[in-house]
């Protein structure tokens, strides 16, 4: 059971924040709700089909996706029915002792009762399941542990003929939360997200993102977040470890999760256009398949007419895509050597563009310095 926060994402958790969240519009949770709901569902089918590729039989079970929204049962609950059916079995005592709460209360800024009062709606949220789904397992990262509880806690007040017995009890898990360098944990508020939505991260900065990962962390990812054996993955590291310099352990733990969440179009897309961005020949490489591998790429990807590039001066072009801010620039970066098109260096700031140089007639490639690319796509 997948569970979105339509309710209680109005709120905002504070469990490992500094400051209150800034609050959300309705319809902008609602927005985010349905998104959260599609991505949900196109992991399962994208992990099923990466299971099944790795040699595990999946069930026709494994097809039904449950997801529920919270806000189904909190839109019917009026502030006197919370206070009766989960405020009366709380202790302020408690709540005041976990780890969210007193990290705040140390904080300058305190902390508001309505962020106060969330861990009492996710503990609602588990004794609804419970109760009404007969879901007795809650699955949470490790800074989930304090509302975790709470919910186990509610359970064992309203139900203790249920929740005393080993069959009916009620249990919660943690798993750890991937942190930055210092600590943080990634997020949205924090505004370190890596997105599973293409639009946000793109599946060749998704890929990246591993590819850039520690060689010390490789093995750790890897059992985290793929289903290869104990045996594969120290074989992958015994072969990485060998030549750290190969990159061997990165390419297959960012290959392997990149179709997990992207499917293997989206890792064909990371792998194409990490091909382009680092320097790879491009004779092969289909237009349609380069537009398409950077299609929510607005920092790297930009349209234009075709009467604004073809027959036109590099150093006009370039500024017409916005690589260079004006024609000036653009040559004093040519002089040096520094700008590139299809890999190829330029050295004529008046040399044209001509149809030979767009890629199925749709497409080229530019390069200043030694990684900075931006595609210039034709629209007619």
């Amino acid at each position: 059971m997948n569970q979105i926060g339509g309710a209680t994402g109005s709120i905002g958790d504070p469990s490992g924040r500094k400051t209150e969240r800034q609050p959300l519009s309705f319809s902008t949770i609602e927005i985010n709700s349905a998104a959260i709901d599609k991505q949900i569902r196109q992991i399962f089918i994208n992990g099923k089909r990466y299971a099944s590729r790795r040699g595990f039989k999946m069930s026709d079970e494994s097809d039904h996706v449950i997801i529920f929204n919270n806000l189904e049962w909190f839109r019917k609950m009026s502030a006197l029915e919370l206070l009766n059916d989960i405020g009366r079995y709380a202790r302020v005592g408690t709540m005041l002792m976990r780890d969210s709460v007193k990290s705040r209360m140390e904080n300058t800024g305190g902390i508001s009762f309505t962020e106060f009062s969330y861990q009492l709606l996710q503990a609602y949220d588990f004794w609804y399941l419970y109760h009404y789904e007969q879901c007795q397992i809650q699955l949470g990262g490790s800074d989930q542990w304090g509302n975790i509880t709470a919910g186990i806690d509610l359970i064992h007040k309203k139900r203790p003929d249920l929740a005393s017995s080993d069959y009916t009890t009620a249990f919660g898990i943690t798993i750890p939360l991937l942190l930055t360098s210092t600590g943080e944990k990634f997020g949205k508020s924090a505004g370190n997200a890596i997105w599973l939505d293409d639009k946000m991260t793109s599946a060749y900065e998704f890929y990246q993102y591993f590819m850039k990962v520690a060689d010390a962390d490789v093995a750790k990812y890897l059992r985290m977040f793929t289903i290869l054996s104990v045996e594969e993955i120290d074989e992958i590291v015994k072969i990485h470890m060998e030549s750290p310099e190969k990159h061997h352990g990165q390419e297959k733990l960012a290959s392997e999760i990149t179709e997990l969440v992207h499917g293997v179009a989206g890792l064909q897309k990371a792998q194409l256009a990490t091909k382009v961005l680092f320097g790879g020949p491009l004779e092969n490489i289909r237009g349609h398949e380069l537009i398409d591998a950077f299609l929510h790429d607005s920092q790297r990807l930009t349209s234009v007419s075709r009467n604004e590039i073809v027959n036109c001066s590099i150093d006009r072009v370039v500024v017409t895509a916005g690589v260079c801010k004006s024609r000036n620039e653009a040559n004093k970066l040519i002089k040096v050597g520094g700008l590139y098109l299809n890999n190829q260096r330029i050295n004529e700031p008046h040399r044209k563009i001509i149809e030979n140089d767009l890629l199925d007639g749709m497409v080229c490639v530019l390069r200043t310095g030694k990684s900075n690319y931006h595609l210039i796509r034709i629209i007619e």
